[in-house]
């Protein structure tokens, strides 16, 4: 293996190692949420320091790759990796967001039954293993299945939202606790959107396809 070849697996590694982290932050936010569980939401906001050190790792040993001008191909995975981890530190942001308003919320009697909330986060996390599972892989067309399943996540963010409004207009007392849920089901609803775009940059790297921007109808997101 030669130096070159040793840079660029590292630099897959270190990605790997961010998403475990990020989808970990996630998981743990929601656990925080619905056990009310406040030192565990407070662990997950310190640790996101961790992410936007490895966001930093990763395009500083990106930038040291294109230095050395690859070839088309390994240029393709250096540019995605570097996108990849941005979507990456940005799934951990959302996860702190989440933290920050299970804080509020355990503070105050629960409004209601957690089931929609749980349920976004386990399809955004589902999103999120397979598209980086299909970058390990290689498998473009794994990655593009995961697109239209944004979807299912926008569907719910939808009802959550009517259901909460409903709650603040008949009773004025549940407004902070509706609104903080509010945050929570967007917060998973961009963590669904940033793992679409994993996927979608995995299509473009394998396929050297760009289906971002295609619309709704044909390839399910609205981010990028």
């Amino acid at each position: 293996m030669t130096h070159f070849e040793q840079d660029l697996a590292s630099l897959k590694e270190t990605l790997l190692t961010m998403s475990s982290r990020a989808d970990s932050a996630v998981a743990r936010g929601i656990r925080a949420l619905v056990d009310r569980d406040d030192d565990l939401a407070r662990a997950v906001i310190e640790d996101d320091s961790i992410l936007d050190e490895l966001e930093k790792d990763i395009d500083a040993m990106a930038i040291t790759l294109l230095s050395k001008a690859p070839l088309a191909k390994d240029l393709r995975l250096i540019t995605v990796a570097m996108k990849i981890s941005q979507n990456l530190e940005r799934v951990g942001d959302e996860a702190t967001t989440i933290c920050r308003r299970a804080l509020e919320l355990s503070q105050e009697p629960q409004l209601k039954p957690y089931v929609d909330i749980p349920r976004m986060a386990q399809t955004g996390l589902d999103m999120l293993r397979d598209a980086l599972d299909a970058f390990v892989t290689g498998d473009a067309e794994k990655a593009r299945a995961i697109v239209p399943r944004d979807k299912d996540v926008d569907a719910i963010n939808k009802q959550l939202h009517r259901e909460l409004a409903s709650y603040m207009i008949e009773k004025p007392t549940t407004i902070t606790r509706a609104l903080n849920l509010m945050v929570v089901s967007k917060s998973l609803e961009r963590i669904a959107d940033h793992a679409t775009n994993i996927a979608e940059e995995v299509v473009y790297l394998f396929r050297a396809e760009d289906i971002r921007h295609l619309g709704k109808g044909q390839n399910g997101s609205s981010n990028s």
